[in-house]
């Protein structure tokens, strides 16, 4: 019973609450498909000409602005763009001539935003009530902006995973999937010669299609005994000219400030203490030691993931409709998963994309057929997807049975490269945290801090008592993962180390989670969007500041920030 009539519940709400606040929507959407690459596009094209009466909007971060790429985000770019990535009007016919069937996208009526990110997934649901639809927050070089959506496909594709070695902060040093990026879609990669570390089927593809640019593949350096990708792939290289050097490792990167001039290798048993074997001089140094499933926004907005060694590594769960968890949200092309036959024939994140039309389709007209051709596509999905035998190498086929050691071998790639390096290379370049402060859980070192004897251990090791490490404790102890390019160079590298220093699977560490914005965002940029004015009245509720607290006594039956008192004195003066 409420015996004070001046207060808030009085009036039967709470005026501090978002209920009925909700931001204002610039746009909306019937389908938003995130991601213009083969799987993208083709859904697009697939749900635009089906003759239903449904709007698609698709949308892609490239051509990515120069300043991100900088942050080597959403690749690990090295600093190793060309001049041509400033002019945004040339990088926008390169993408256009790099995929044509855009344009057909296009003229089928498809809303196509080049150049726009998607930097977050808001779905509507019991813990956001409030909110009047499923939300996607948009950003382009001009603003930022907030689009309703009913149902999303996200075809985010693929990124690479860093590797530490003394050098590896130099210009030039860079992952493959960016080279290609810089080289294919922008046709703005400075690279002359280059070294490719990895040589699983992904990388060495990535490296043909270089080659073709004009990039001198000179070593392929796999740090097992025998090369793991498709044996076709690189036998092409070996004709160009590549020279292969299995258990082997990158020891150093020799350069300056302009980058990379040359590398030394040293057996992968043994790369801390043995003499260099070989050096190759060289411009830029390709990582290619795995091709990991972009699932940022899929992460973020909720959906369950799992590791699935089959697709690469951490994924989120999709069913044989190519829905997540979330049913409204659906993932396709490399973000669904990466593996070498998908690598090699595009048409089958096609397939994936063909199935996720029909299913968008359906969901739209309330959970009817509309697709026939989609329908049948989806009773044949087993004839492309992998298997254990097709990727184990139990089967026909070149993938040998080693590719099913893929936890396996990312995590003896960072024991060798990184544990065994002769000098202390970051593996976090952002915040500058080593290997061993990762693994000791040291403060960061701006702190100041200086090691005593401790009454209790406190590492990797001793943290396994209450269970697998997990990489975001760690991040917010050692500061690993939190710097500017939001982890991408270094998560995998901090789970590899989690796994070696508890010796526990790579499976059973927690994936880092990620966060949005899940792309960088300039906070004036941010400060664009919009609020209702009744949640402005109440902004000093949300941070709990005490030089903002107005004693019950003194507020008015319904407080605003508009209404406080100013000029008396508060609570915590």
């Amino acid at each position: 019973m409420d015996l004070n009539p001046s207060s808030s519940s009085s009036y039967g709400y709470d005026p501090a609450s978002v209920a009925g606040k909700a931001p204002p929507v610039d746009a909306q959407t019937d389908v938003l498909i995130v991601g213009a690459g083969p799987a993208g596009v083709a859904c697009a094209l697939a749900i635009a000409t089906s003759g239903q009466d449904v709007s698609v909007t698709l949308v892609d971060e490239n051509p990515v602005p120069l300043d991100t790429m900088g942050e080597d985000v959403p690749l690990h770019f090295g600093n190793r763009m060309g001049a041509a990535v400033a002019n945004g009007n040339a990088m926008l016919e390169a993408m256009l001539e790099a995929n044509p069937l855009l344009v057909d996208a296009l003229e089928a009526g498809v809303d196509v935003r080049l150049g726009t990110a998607v930097w977050g997934l808001f779905p509507q649901r019991a813990t956001t009530a409030w909110m009047d639809a499923h939300v996607a927050g948009l950003a382009d070089r001009e603003r930022v902006s907030l689009m309703r959506f009913r149902q999303v496909v996200v075809a985010a594709g693929r990124r690479d995973m860093g590797l530490a070695f003394d050098g590896w902060q130099l210009p030039g040093v860079m992952g493959v999937g960016a080279a290609w990026r810089l080289a294919v879609m922008y046709g703005a990669l400075d690279a002359a010669r280059a070294v490719l570390v990895g040589s699983d089927t992904e990388a060495l593809q990535a490296a043909l299609e270089l080659s073709a640019r004009g990039v001198r593949i000179v070593a392929v350096i796999e740090r097992r005994d025998t090369v793991t990708g498709d044996a076709a792939l690189l036998a092409q290289l070996v004709q160009q000219g590549a020279q292969v050097m299995t258990g082997q490792v990158v020891r150093h990167a020799h350069g300056d400030l302009h980058g990379v001039k040359s590398v030394t290798l040293a057996p992968a048993s043994a790369a801390e203490s043995a003499e260099p074997v070989a050096t190759f001089d060289c411009d830029t140094v390709l990582l290619g030691i795995a091709a990991l499933p972009a699932i940022e926004l899929l992460e973020a907005a909720g959906c369950t993931t799992a590791f699935v060694e089959s697709r690469g590594g951490h994924i989120a769960r999709v069913d044989a409709a190519q829905r997540t968890s979330l049913p409204f949200m659906l993932a396709v092309g490399d973000c669904a998963g990466v593996w070498s036959a998908k690598s090699l024939d595009a048409d089958i994140a096609r397939r994936e994309a063909g199935i996720a039309a029909a299913t968008v389709l359906a969901a739209l007209n309330d959970g009817a057929s509309t697709d026939a051709a989609g329908q049948h596509r989806l009773a044949s999905k087993r004839d492309f997807e992998p298997s254990s035998a097709a990727e184990c190498g139990s089967g026909s086929g070149s993938t040998p049975a080693a590719a099913c050691q893929l936890a396996h071998d990312r995590v003896e790639w960072v024991r060798a490269s990184v544990l065994h390096a002769s000098g202390e290379p970051f593996v976090c370049q952002c915040e500058e945290v080593t290997a061993a402060e990762i693994l000791g859980v040291r403060p960061p070192r701006y702190l100041g801090w200086t090691p005593q004897p401790p009454r209790h251990t406190r590492d990797v090791a001793a943290l396994v008592a209450d269970g697998a490490p997990n990489p975001d404790t760690i991040k917010r102890l050692t500061r690993a993962c939190m710097g500017p390019c939001q982890g991408r160079r270094c998560r995998e590298q901090v789970a590899a180390l989690l796994s070696i220093g508890a010796a526990l699977p790579l499976a059973a560490i927690p994936l880092a989670t990620f966060r949005t914005p899940v792309r960088p965002l300039a906070l004036n940029r941010l400060a664009q969007t919009g609020e209702s004015a009744a949640l402005a009245e109440h902004w000093d509720s949300w941070f709990g500041m005490a030089s903002q607290w107005v004693p019950f006594w003194r507020a008015q039956p319904v407080y605003t920030a508009a209404s406080r008192e100013t000029g008396v004195p508060v609570a915590s003066e």
